[in-house]
């Protein structure tokens, strides 16, 4: 899942200082598991932001809505007029569904409500831990389901550096070491002769160096759109 955190209220507050009227909109999937962005989180933004502007004299009205998924046009498209009338919306969901309100009404100023920090998973109840940086080229069929460029401090691929201690990370000692527990695993399985494998650097072009991803699945394309994603036609 996408984790990501709020925004303090003061630095809301100071994007939003120019408009009579704020949509705080909030999304009902990833951000809403981690507490940052669900509907109960844009209601009490909303009245936070209300109680806010009160005690500075500000005159704005503040309400909030919440869709599915701010990332897919056809649950941003159920708020259309509410996005529409407000002068400013307030997305309290990842960069993705932000940028997805833009995309979708051009003609609407857009304020992040969060900050979008990494996927993860919860460990328990309350934390949230990065498990993938999603870097566009997987390694963990090699080390066998622990990733190193996430959960490596130094993304190293051939093995841990001389900075572990007690199974930690010379960063951090709260840190686990990846490494330290690719090779525990590895040794459970019957597979640290692959330790003795040399990887090559990393090749970033999948991730960010290649510019903005993007992934066609060619047969799941319709055939009208076909030609605007750059794809022929298959029919007559």
């Amino acid at each position: 899942m996408i984790v990501a955190e709020q925004k303090p209220l003061a630095e809301i507050m100071d994007r939003t200082a120019d408009a009579g009227d704020v949509l705080v909109l909030g999304c009902g999937t990833c951000v809403t598991v981690c507490f940052a962005g669900g509907d109960k989180e844009a209601e009490i933004l909303a009245a936070s932001m209300r109680m806010k502007g009160d005690l500075d004299g500000r005159t704005q009205r503040v309400s909030h809505a919440t869709v599915q998924r701010q990332c897919e046009w056809e649950y941003l498209d159920s708020v259309a007029e509410q996005i529409g009338s407000a002068d400013t919306v307030v997305s309290l969901a990842c960069g993705i569904g932000a940028q997805a309100i833009v995309e979708r009404f051009p003609e609407s100023h857009m304020v992040p409500g969060l900050n979008t920090r990494f996927y993860g998973l919860p460990t328990t109840h309350g934390v949230w831990e990065e498990r993938c940086a999603g870097c566009g080229d997987c390694v963990l069929d090699y080390t066998d389901g622990i990733c190193p460029v996430a959960r490596c401090s130094k993304g190293l691929l051939n093995g841990p550096c001389g900075g572990t201690k007690d199974g930690n990370c010379e960063v951090s000692a709260d840190t686990p070491c990846a490494w330290y527990q690719i090779v525990e695993r590895m040794e459970k399985l019957g597979h640290l002769d692959r330790l003795a494998e040399v990887h090559e650097p990393k090749n970033w072009q999948a991730a960010r160096d290649g510019g903005p991803g993007r992934i066609v699945r060619e047969d799941l394309v319709r055939e009208r759109d076909r030609e605007a994603v750059g794809l022929e036609r298959v029919s007559a």
